[in-house]
């Protein structure tokens, strides 16, 4: 299997393993991703983190040996195919964290992208590199970066596609944190204990309503905050932290 998921401690693990490709994405690996997510779903995860076995690269990006010659039909059921099973992280309602150590191009920054965080090393390289190829992103790059980093700052990556190491990455907010990586599950698990253990039941309402705000005008965002909120205050979770405000003391949360 190119593509290996895993559980430690209610955290599941996706590994994208075809390290000697430098987990260049096929159909395969890409058809795996997407049952592996399924099967995410239906576990009892409480959070997932994406790595790139090997050492060398989350992923350098789709296999472009695989995509010469198709139709421009068989193009778009490519990019389709691509586009859903990464948007399943999108539905998953937990958060994920894309761990990136090495290079994070094409369709392996996408799947990157699609994740609630990204950590990386400050060695990392991220890219955007298909239109030197003569073509556009296709897994959902020219829409999620522009959300991440700004329309400016897309424009000039997806039009030049040129490389940005960890630094500069954190810097536009492409990444949410350079870190040191001796092991990336270790240093995903690490990123996930800074949210709590176990998570307090607001962190996926947070990240629902934070995620949101974008796509939603300001009416309807504050609309779906104050629901979510309402939702939130009921949890046995909110009573513990208010109560150990109140008694000063830390919280202990049950993830409920």
């Amino acid at each position: 299997m190119t593509v290996e998921l895993g559980f430690r401690d209610h955290v599941a693990v996706l590994r994208l393993n075809r390290p000697q490709a430098l987990n260049v994405l096929n159909a395969d690996m890409i058809a795996q991703i997407g049952a592996r997510l399924d099967d995410v779903a239906e576990s009892d995860a409480r959070a997932l983190i994406i790595v790139g076995e090997g050492g060398k690269a989350f992923s350098a990006g789709a296999d472009v040996k695989e995509l010469m010659g198709q139709s421009a039909h068989a193009q778009r059921a490519t990019a389709r195919r691509g586009q859903l099973a990464f948007a399943k992280l999108d539905r998953l309602g937990i958060p994920s964290v894309a761990v990136i150590n090495g290079m994070a191009f094409g369709g392996g920054l996408e799947i990157a992208m699609a994740c609630t965080f990204r950590i990386a090393s400050a060695a990392s390289r991220f890219g955007l590199p298909e239109i030197k190829l003569g073509l556009i992103p296709a897994y959902g790059g020219t829409q999620r970066l522009p959300r991440l980093v700004g329309t400016a700052r897309a424009v000039d990556l997806i039009a030049t596609g040129r490389t940005i190491d960890g630094e500069e990455a954190e810097r536009v907010g492409l990444v949410h944190r350079i870190v040191e990586i001796r092991d990336p599950v270790d240093a995903g698990m690490q990123f996930l204990s800074e949210m709590g253990n176990p998570f307090p039941a607001a962190l996926v309402h947070a990240l629902t309503a934070t995620t949101c705000a974008s796509a939603l005008p300001m009416d309807k965002g504050l609309g779906l905050e104050a629901d979510l909120f309402s939702i939130i205050s009921q949890t046995q979770d909110a009573s513990e932290g208010m109560r150990a405000f109140v008694e000063k003391r830390k919280s202990v949360f049950v993830g409920q």
